[in-house]
């Protein structure tokens, strides 16, 4: 389902927006406020699991196109999030072992959008985000995938961490990109997988990278040290793919 994405501001449009079911993306109200409309918002907020930026007035007039914010601006996602569960649906309706794409922190829409691409081709049967630093689904994201949004699901959950722990119970195991790590061509990456990919910057988070069960590097000769996030998405991606043709005993 799509959403047209777009900022709501004022306390009653935002009140409305959560009670009618639209997807909140961001949150931002205005720090020390607490009287009673500021209050409902925040209580649909935490019912919808919506996390809450507490912010300036300054910078409420920063994202304001309209001057009457009142004192609280929602940003609607553009498109809606799938659960978890409807990727492994997903991967069992089509008879595959599942394929997972999570990203810790990936804050560069332009990033997310070819990862989203990326994932699409390569078979992916979804995208995980964390609902905290990360870019959501906006139509910068929408762009940059070219139309693989409308295809390949993405999730939003609260902790990266205990999603995996949780996938990990249900049979997938999980490869993280380090450039400290193994040769991915020396790992296994067959099976139901889960590939992490870290922040532009700093990469994959230190608890993150501990709940996984291998890290793998991508073979480099240049004269700088890392590749840009969506680019190892997919070259650790079609590393996936390779395997799982090789196993299959398909011409790769």
């Amino acid at each position: 389902m799509r959403y047209k994405e777009q900022t709501i501001e004022g306390r009653n449009a935002v009140l409305e927006a959560f009670r009618s079911g639209k997807t909140i993306d961001k949150l931002y109200i205005l720090d020390g406020c607490q009287d009673g409309s500021i209050n409902s918002i925040k209580r649909e907020a935490r019912k919808n699991d919506t996390i809450i930026n507490f912010v300036t007035k300054e910078r409420l007039d920063q994202l304001s196109s309209t001057g009457r914010h009142q004192g609280v601006i929602a940003q609607a996602a553009a498109y809606a999030y799938a659960s978890v569960e409807e990727m492994l649906e997903n991967a069992r309706e089509k008879g595959e072992d599942p394929f997972l794409i999570l990203l810790d922190d990936i804050e560069d829409p332009h990033n997310l959008g070819a990862i989203i691409r990326t994932a699409n081709l390569a078979g992916a049967h979804g995208v995980i985000i964390p609902k905290r630093r990360a870019a959501g689904l906006t139509a910068v994201v929408a762009r940059a995938s070219a139309g693989a949004i409308n295809y390949t699901p993405v999730a939003k959950v609260t902790n990266l961490t205990n999603t995996i722990r949780e996938l990990k119970e249900k049979g997938l195991w999980f490869v993280c990109a380090d450039m400290g790590g193994e040769l991915m061509y020396d790992l296994n990456l067959t099976g139901p997988v889960g590939l992490v990919i870290g922040n532009e910057g700093e990469g994959v988070s230190r608890l993150v990278r501990e709940a996984c069960d291998f890290t793998a590097s991508i073979p480099m000769k240049g004269n700088i040290d890392s590749l840009n996030a969506s680019v190892a998405a997919g070259v650790l991606s079609y590393e996936i793919v390779r395997q799982r043709m090789v196993r299959q005993g398909t011409d790769v």
